[in-house]
């Protein structure tokens, strides 16, 4: 009895642990990578969960219809970035506090508009795998968390790709570090953060998919989360993506363990405890490097 509860425990974090990494995704693209607190994020990802689950309602699969959104939440961020640049940045005005000042603005908005469309009713979608699990011994995986924890090692590699073998990638990763040399270099600084403000909105639609194959989500859901993404990047470390799915997994199976073993009710602050402990004991992270 003990190890049955024990594995399926672990199994469940494991999965848990990979979809918090999808969520975070974009976040260590905006704050690990450009330093810049995008706490709207998470907005963005409930948004995205809305989006598949109209596109679901049609009779779309939500994964295809998440990757068909990819584009207009990519030219969101764009959006988002020439925003929040020209209120603050060509001000100069673009200290921490003001940017998060602004970004839970934008996460009150997009909360709003959520609630005038559709109201205080939680969305869901129908796939015919949600219901079902796979067995493996002692191991039962519930399809609705398998599936979306398979999405998010796919989502990590494709970014980590594209940020380490493109130009366009290379100078997002550069960016926060030596804004002059890309400008000196012929390279619009400006672009290069609006593109990966582009990027993070769109695997926030990937990540909102994942979430409502979970379970049905409402507008407030983004509220929820913001501890769980910051504490994935935070002990990642800062802009390390491969980071993200060993921070996720990590905090995942701790919650996971205290819920099966303790109580469900100590769950949501493993992830607190645990951001607040790489805080003092490794602040750059488990694969950030000492600064």
């Amino acid at each position: 009895m003990f190890m049955d509860q024990l594995v399926n425990a672990v199994g469940t974090g494991v999965m848990l642990g990979c979809i918090y990494s999808a969520l975070a995704l974009g976040l260590a693209v905006t704050f690990g990578l450009l330093h810049i607190p995008n706490i709207a994020h998470p907005a963005f990802v409930i948004a995205g969960a809305y989006v598949v689950a109209v596109g679901n309602s049609h009779g779309f699969d939500p994964i295809l219809v998440a990757v068909i959104a990819m584009v207009p939440f990519y030219v969101a961020g764009l959006g988002f970035y020439e925003f929040y640049s020209r209120v603050f940045e060509r001000s100069g005005s673009a200290d921490t506090m003001n940017a998060l000042t602004l970004f839970f603005g934008v996460s009150l908005v997009v909360e709003t508009l959520l609630l005038l469309k559709f109201g205080t009713d939680q969305q869901a979608v129908q796939v015919a795998y949600v219901g079902q699990s796979l067995k493996i011994g002692l191991l039962s995986l519930p399809y609705r968390l398998l599936v979306p924890a398979l999405i998010a090692p796919v989502m990590v590699a494709l970014l980590w790709l594209y940020l380490h073998k493109t130009h366009a990638g290379i100078a997002i990763r550069a960016v926060a570090h030596d804004e002059r040399g890309l400008s000196v270099s012929g390279i619009d600084p400006r672009w290069i953060k609006r593109h990966a403000f582009g990027i993070a909105a769109a695997t926030a639609v990937i990540a909102g998919a994942a979430l409502i194959i979970i379970g049905p989500v409402d507008p407030f859901g983004g509220r929820l989360m913001i501890g769980r993404v910051f504490a994935v990047v935070v002990l990642a470390g800062m802009g390390s993506l491969p980071g993200t799915i060993a921070a996720g997994i990590l905090i995942g199976v701790s919650e996971s363990l205290v819920a099966a073993f303790a109580s469900p009710s100590w769950a949501p602050a493993v992830a607190f405890s645990i951001l607040l402990a790489t805080l003092a004991l490794r602040p750059q992270g488990l694969f950030g490097a000492r600064r």
